[in-house]
This record gives C-alpha cells, sequence and structure tokens, in this order.
C-alpha cells in the first residue's frame, strides 16, 4: 500500500490507536489482579496472532512472513513480549495512568541512545528534554507517593527493554515489512508465553465476563497496533508523534472510571512534564525535518 497524504485521517486513526492501548492497559490490570500476569499475557498476543493471520493472511500472503533480518527481528518481538509481561506485573501493582507516564520515559531515552548506537545527531534539545523527562518520572515515583516499590522497579524494567525494541525498531525500519515485524511480534508472544499456558492457567475459573476481557486484550492490541501503523501511512510521523503522549490522557480517564482512582497533584505535574518532554523532542525533530526541506 502506498503512504498517502491524509493528515485529519491519520489523526484520528492514531487517537483511536491509542485508546484501544489504554483500553488494552486497563483491562489487563484488571485482569492481573486476579489471574497469574504470564495467562493474561499469552492470551493476548494469542488473540493477536490469530486476528493478524484472519485479516492480514490473504492479502498480505507471503509478506506476511518475508523478513530479510530475521534475527533482529526476533530479538524485537522477544523485546516486546519481555516488555509487556513487565508491564503487566507493573500494572497488577500500580495504577495505569502512573505505570504508563513511567514507561513513557522510554522514546526520550531512545533519543540518547540513539547517536552513539544509530548514528544520530542530538542536540542541547534531546539531553535537556531527557533531564525534564527523568524530573518527571520522579514527581511520579517519589518516595511518599503511596506507589508500589516493585511494582516501580517493574515499570522502570520495562522502560529499559523497550528502549531495547524502539532503537530495534528504528532499524528493522529500514529493511522490513511493518505487518511483517507486527506478525512475528504476535506470534513470538504467543508462542513465548503459550507453551507456559499448561502451569500458568491454574487458580478459579474464569467467568464469562471474564473470557470476553481475555479476548478484548488481545482484540484492543491487535487493532490497535493496526491502526497505529495505518496512521502513519496517511500522516507524517512529525506529526503524529507528539500525539502519542495523548496516551496519557486515556491512561488517567480510564483508571478513573474503571478503579475510581485519581493522581495526585503531584503526579499530574508528573504526566505532564514527561508529556511536554517528548513532545519537546517530536516537536523540534519536526521543525528540523521542515528546514532540511526548504534547504
Amino acid at each position: 500500500m502506498e503512504k498517502t497524504s491524509h493528515p485529519f485521517q491519520g489523526v484520528v486513526l492514531i487517537m483511536a490507536a491509542l485508546l484501544l492501548f489504554a483500553c488494552m492497559d486497563t483491562t489487563t490490570k484488571y485482569l492481573a489482579t486476579r489471574y497469574n500476569v504470564p495467562l493474561v499475557v499469552a492470551i493476548r498476543y494469542i488473540v493477536h496472532g490469530v486476528l493478524m493471520v484472519v485479516l492480514l493472511a490473504p492479502t498480505q500472503g507471503r509478506k506476511l512472513v518475508h523478513t530479510q533480518r530475521t534475527g533482529l527481528v526476533l530479538l524485537r518481538a522477544a523485546s516486546l513480549a519481555v516488555a509487556s509481561l513487565l508491564m503487566g506485573l507493573a500494572l497488577r501493582r500500580m495504577p495505569v495512568a502512573e505505570t504508563t507516564a513511567i514507561v513513557f520515559l522510554a522514546p526520550i531515552l531512545v533519543v540518547l541512545l540513539a547517536p552513539p548506537l544509530l548514528g544520530e545527531r542530538i542536540g542541547g534539545h534531546g539531553w535537556a528534554a531527557a533531564v525534564i523527562g527523568f524530573a518527571g518520572v520522579m514527581l511520579i515515583a517519589r518516595p511518599g507517593s503511596g506507589l508500589d516499590p516493585i511494582g516501580t522497579l517493574f515499570a522502570m524494567c520495562a522502560v529499559v527493554v523497550n528502549v531495547a525494541y524502539q532503537l530495534l525498531s528504528r532499524v528493522l525500519v529500514r529493511t522490513e515489512q511493518t505487518f511483517a515485524m507486527l506478525f512475528y511480534a504476535a506470534l513470538t508472544g504467543a508462542i513465548g508465553f503459550g507453551i507456559f499456558l499448561p502451569w500458568t492457567w491454574h487458580g478459579p475459573a474464569p467467568s464469562t465476563w471474564d473470557y470476553l476481557l481475555f479476548l478484548s486484550v488481545g482484540i484492543t492490541a491487535g487493532l490497535g497496533h493496526f491502526l497505529y501503523t495505518a496512521a502513519y501511512r496517511h500522516a507524517p510521523a512529525s506529526l503524529l508523534a507528539p500525539m502519542n503522549y495523548l496516551q496519557l490522557l486515556w491512561a488517567g480517564m480510564l483508571g478513573w472510571i474503571a478503579f475510581n482512582h485519581v493522581p495526585d497533584t503531584l503526579s499530574i505535574l508528573g504526566m505532564c512534564v514527561i508529556a511536554a518532554s517528548g513532545a519537546m523532542v517530536a516537536l523540534k525533530s519536526r521543525a528540523s525535518k521542515i528546514v532540511a526541506k526548504k534547504s
């Protein structure tokens, strides 16, 4: 499919995708308090994988499994699977909004690691954004915030693995098809967690409602990734990147609706600081690209 310029469609698609990701995290938290986290993650990836085969295999055919750098593609997929597990473990102990905000430190750290690892240039704005973003995390995870220390540790570990995932994504986007990378991510998670189902599927039998929620985690993950990818086919990354932080708003709203949790004032300030630092990087990148095109 050729990339076309429909900015409004791209904005609508990414807003929907981010809402679905927030729904996925909120449902994951609900289920993780009742069932084993590896079980929840396994069903998510199995449903996600089945959706990709059913919806994309008829049109994509062999493109869905064709890769040029298979080892790195699988490493990227494994990174996402581990990050999903850590995110689930964090959500089991912490509110959705605060967990999401901490994990959003990852794209800011990618900016700092891109120069030595990928040869990309970084200016003073990148360093400033990283420092500001870290300060935002400290406001959220400060002593006396009431957040679970182990949950915070899981969230910070998820940041580290997410950084690896995003760096690999930036490397592989030059040679690999997007849908193929999405498929291998779903396949790796489905197999990696699915083989442990005999040991993780225990405890109380899920109710009909819980079965529907299990399915919804995979559906929101799969559909969210599909819409997220489609958004970048309609609008440039420089326009869409700052909008990623809208997920913090969705996470806060859904956390309030589902769990009656409202972050305290300093935590809200920390979320705004993280969002502002990330948006600063994205907008600076957009401005640089516009200047480069004009010159």
